[in-house]
């Protein structure tokens, strides 16, 4: 098997990123985004793979509450499930397929953790959960929080290809979930010898790949890759085997951004405006449900 480790003239993949993993407690996570080799795709700033990841009976993921600004975070799940909670006020759970949605903006403070009921058993979870930038215009809006089940995402299928429209357009179908940026994301899955048509509506554009094998202008990619194309060029991925990714991208940002921990910013003023106020209890830092934890501001960059 091979990967690009570089730009083929007469390819259209640009770049091929390889995820760093760390393992939480035996819960793997492995980050795409940001890398070395690719700061975003689209507004697309973070992508982390979750799992997958098998809890045993009164354990689960636990992620104490935090803060973020600037960003919205997405959380898609393929196994298992979360309870989202949040300052605002916002309890949901979330299962496969299904989209939480959150907008930090100015600040919020949540948490992700495991429901009790899932603890009476053992359990898997396995998903992705994306940052998507908030456009400079929009980083200091209202925080929120919006779910959207399998309604809002059109399915297309055909010819061993079944695609579901998470957010944006893509394949001629428009999602209902609301973003503040020019983007689109997908869930792909394929069968082995299928054949998909990546067009080139948005200048960035890449895939994640979570299972199978996939060939793109004869190489072979396997699972944990993110490639990302050349803007313009058509693309056709060929599954090898069964196969599953996400496709995502969209306009490139409207200017850099800086990431540290949990906050994005077009400033790093703010960022550090954001770490003094969490340092000094100045967010609402009460979760409602959640109350007896939160994770401490890093005392280095993560």
């Amino acid at each position: 098997m091979s990967d690009l480790s570089h730009s083929d003239p007469a390819s259209a993949v640009d770049t091929v990123v390889v995820p760093r993993s760390s393992d939480l407690g035996g819960f793997e996570v492995k980050r795409a985004l940001p890398s070395a080799q690719r700061r975003s795709v689209g507004a697309f700033v973070f992508l982390d793979e979750m799992g997958p990841a098998l809890f045993p009976a009164n354990a689960g993921m636990d992620v104490r509450p935090h803060p973020h600004i600037g960003l919205e975070t997405v959380t898609y799940l393929y196994e298992g499930g979360i309870v989202h909670r949040d300052g605002v006020g916002h309890v949901q759970l979330i299962s496969p397929g299904e989209v939480n949605w959150m907008t930090a903006g100015r600040g919020i403070v949540h948490s992700e953790r495991s429901s009790p009921e899932s603890r009476k058993g053992p359990q898997r979870l396995f998903g992705l959960q994306t940052w998507v930038a908030l456009p400079r215009q929009h980083e200091e809006t209202d925080p929120g929080f919006t779910h959207y089940g399998l309604d809002a995402q059109p399915v297309v299928e055909g010819e061993g290809v079944r695609a579901q429209v998470v957010a944006g357009t893509l394949f001629g179908q428009t999602s209902k979930v609301k973003t503040l940026s020019p983007l689109f994301y997908g869930d792909v899955q394929m069968q082995a010898g299928a054949r998909l048509d990546l067009d080139a509506q948005y200048e960035e554009r890449a895939a994640y790949l979570v299972q199978g094998q996939v060939e793109v202008d004869g190489v072979v990619f396997e699972p944990g890759r993110l490639i990302v194309f050349k803007p313009g060029c058509p693309v056709t991925l060929k599954a090898l085997t069964a196969a599953r990714f996400a496709v995502l991208g969209g306009e490139p940002l409207d200017g850099p951004r800086f990431i540290w921990w949990n906050f994005v910013s077009s400033s790093k003023d703010r960022i550090e405006q954001a770490k003094d106020e969490w340092t000094r209890t100045r967010f609402d830092q009460i979760v409602p449900g959640d109350e007896s934890e939160f994770i401490p501001l890093p005392a280095v960059k993560g």
